[in-house]
């Protein structure tokens, strides 16, 4: 009798301490929080793929930041270094670079705070803070929480699934999910670094523009092509395209596409001139900077822009919301994009 209450008090032991290895949802978040707020600074790679296309999409995705507000978020696409694009948050404000163009808007913006941001980890955190209903569970070497997103203009990404290690607590995977569940912004994680030692030029304009940072090319060559294969988008919001005009320019063409029917619209495409430095200087924008996912748009209240390719892309209306705007552009990202 004594051997077998020995061996069930044995059970019941190993019970309780494999109970007590386990943290609970508050303890992991308190953690996290804790993280957050008392590094000075970090630094992290990741590979963002983007499903949201016939063909997978995927971005190098570095992050450098440094308390409280200095950001320096690089977006390169590896088959396409010309796109490759740097959001920059300095004492100055919030920039878009293009350095390849010399290129770069400045906003006036609160960014990032604005919107869930699936490779920051801040945002992270946040996003589990502001949603009470997370859910929480533990894997073998995650931590994984399920919670809602915070992106204000986009309402077709309304979760996320995000796992940490469970022994440095560092991000490493971020599933951004649809409303049936269904992953359509994947972030994985490569490294997660606190407290590096960064230059003090690490969050200058001029130097990120001029320097070639991560292997962002600098400038491109002045005989870059000038052709421009037009694209219309395929998501219409129930338009037509009622007319087309195409004109020569001194190193291009411009065309200006004309859409009517349910939402009014107007789309110009032309080809980009690569600035002189000396001559380059932040177009103001007074909206926000978007994340259309192949590129980085300037989006204000009836229009948005953005580059992709050597070519600049202007969409004007009064008509379309911001999201649908967002879903307009989105869909024109290849020449597979027709009438």
């Amino acid at each position: 009798m004594k051997k077998y209450t020995s061996i069930i008090m044995g059970i019941i032991l190993l019970i309780v301490l494999s109970a007590c290895g386990d943290k609970s949802k508050d303890d992991v978040v308190e953690k996290l929080e804790s993280m957050a707020e008392n590094m000075s600074a970090y630094q992290s790679q990741s590979m963002m793929t983007l499903k949201t296309g016939k063909e997978d999409q995927v971005y190098r995705v570095d992050v450098t930041h440094k308390k409280k507000d200095f950001y320096r978020v690089l977006l390169k696409n590896e088959n396409d270094e010309e796109s490759s694009q740097i959001i920059l948050r300095n004492e100055d404000g919030v920039f878009v670079l293009t350095p390849a163009l010399n290129k770069s808007f400045k906003f006036q913006s609160e960014w990032p705070a604005n919107n869930s941001q699936p490779y920051l980890f801040q945002s992270l955190i946040q996003d589990l803070v502001d949603d009470s209903e997370a859910t929480f569970t533990a894997t073998e070497n995650y931590y994984v929480f399920e919670t809602k997103t915070s992106y204000e203009s986009n309402s077709n990404l309304p979760y996320q699934t995000i796992y940490f290690d469970k022994k440095t607590y560092a991000p490493v995977l971020v599933e951004v999910l649809d409303r049936d569940k269904n992953t359509l912004v994947e972030v994985e994680f490569t490294s997660f670094e606190l407290d590096p030692e960064l230059p003090d030029n690490t969050f200058d304009m001029e130097t990120n523009m001029t320097s070639s940072i991560f292997g962002v090319p600098v400038m491109a060559q002045e005989d870059m092509p000038k052709q421009l294969s037009v694209l219309y988008p395929s998501a219409n919001m129930g338009s037509e395209l009622v007319e087309e005009n195409q004109m020569d320019l001194e190193n291009g063409k411009r065309v200006i596409l004309s859409y009517q029917g349910e939402k009014n619209y107007t789309i110009i495409q032309e080809t980009v001139d690569v600035m002189p430095t000396s001559a380059a200087s932040p177009e103001s924008v007074n909206g926000e900077p978007v994340d259309l996912g192949f590129t980085v748009g300037a989006q204000s209240k009836s229009s948005l822009e953005w580059h992709y390719q050597g070519v600049n892309y202007y969409l004007a209306s009064e008509q379309l919301t911001k999201e649908e705007m967002q879903e307009v552009a989105s869909s024109m990202t290849s020449e597979d994009a027709t009438k």
